[in-house]
């Protein structure tokens, strides 16, 4: 019996990640559709290899890849799973994902997975990502990318959804273990999410998910960014770092987990601020000349 679903992932130079992510779904016998964006390494050998089907498409940002990735990957199955190259499928998701039939989930539109979020090697357990939900398989007929995002890539869903808390995927960029990749890497995201605030801030806050305290985790997470808006700038950095460190209990993820919480909760949100005020500042500029 064929699966009910399909994988679609995004690559780019993934030859790091993409064999072991082809290994963790091969027992799963779903087709594979592969969206790369112009790799030069082994990524597409290795695509040929496991006999998936390759599209190309240029890269601006992740939703707008996601969005012509659902509008153009010819998926047959009832179901997509959505996932990042360096992310595998864990034994406990696999069981979960053997046993699916479409049959079973009359009424729901879709899943989110439990992640577990590897960097240089260590799992990092607390500083709130864990545990961490994300929306990862929906029925492909109604789920779609949110594309008022500019860097964040979140997949929308109407309708029910339910949440599979030992449904785990691992994600480890191998790539990350040079920190100048990682540092080149959220320098650009960083340029995304100054421009995307500026726009929010000039047009008002707009959100494909109804933020919500209490609702799913996508719900939440439009809570929590609308409120993140409102925070002065150079401080929230701070007030995130210590958030994550003290009442999250970063601090238990040891030096590895210290420098990561310092890098993504103070210095890259420390850059955003900064880039903020760097664009008002050209805006102003040119309307006084």
């Amino acid at each position: 019996m064929s699966a009910p679903y399909s994988f679609i992932v995004l690559t780019y130079n993934e030859e790091l990640h993409l064999q072991r992510f082809m290994e963790s779904v091969a027992e799963l016998q779903a087709p594979v559709f592969v969206v790369d964006s112009g790799s030069t390494d082994a990524t597409l050998a290795i695509a040929r290899q496991f006999g998936v089907e390759v599209i190309y498409h240029t890269f601006v940002n992740h939703p707008l890849q996601w969005d012509f990735a659902l509008k153009n990957c010819p998926i047959q199955t009832p179901w997509v799973i959505c996932l990042d190259a360096d992310q595998v499928v864990t034994p406990e998701l696999k069981k979960h994902l053997l046993n699916f039939r479409d049959e079973d989930f009359t009424g729901i539109n879709g899943i989110y997975f439990n992640r577990k979020n590897f960097f240089k090697g260590r799992w990092i357990k607390h500083g709130g990502y864990y545990p961490f939900y994300l929306l990862k398989m929906f029925r492909y007929s109604t789920g779609y990318s949110d594309t008022s995002e500019k860097m964040d890539h979140r997949f929308v869903v109407p309708g029910k959804t339910i949440v599979w808390k030992d449904g785990h995927i691992l994600e480890e960029n191998l790539k990350e273990n040079h920190i100048s990749f990682w540092i080149d890497k959220h320098n650009r995201y960083s340029d995304l999410l100054a421009q995307q605030e500026v726009e929010r801030m000039q047009q008002g806050f707009q959100s494909a998910e109804r933020p919500a305290f209490w609702g799913s985790p996508n719900e939440r997470k439009a809570w929590f960014k609308k409120h993140w808006y409102k925070l002065p700038r150079y401080a929230r950095p701070v007030l995130y770092f210590t958030q994550r460190m003290i009442f999250q209990l970063g601090i238990f993820d040891g030096r590895t987990g210290i420098i990561f919480h310092f890098l993504q909760a103070f210095w890259f949100r420390l850059m955003v601020d900064i880039k903020i005020d760097e664009l008002l500042k050209q805006q102003d500029n040119g309307s006084t000349k």
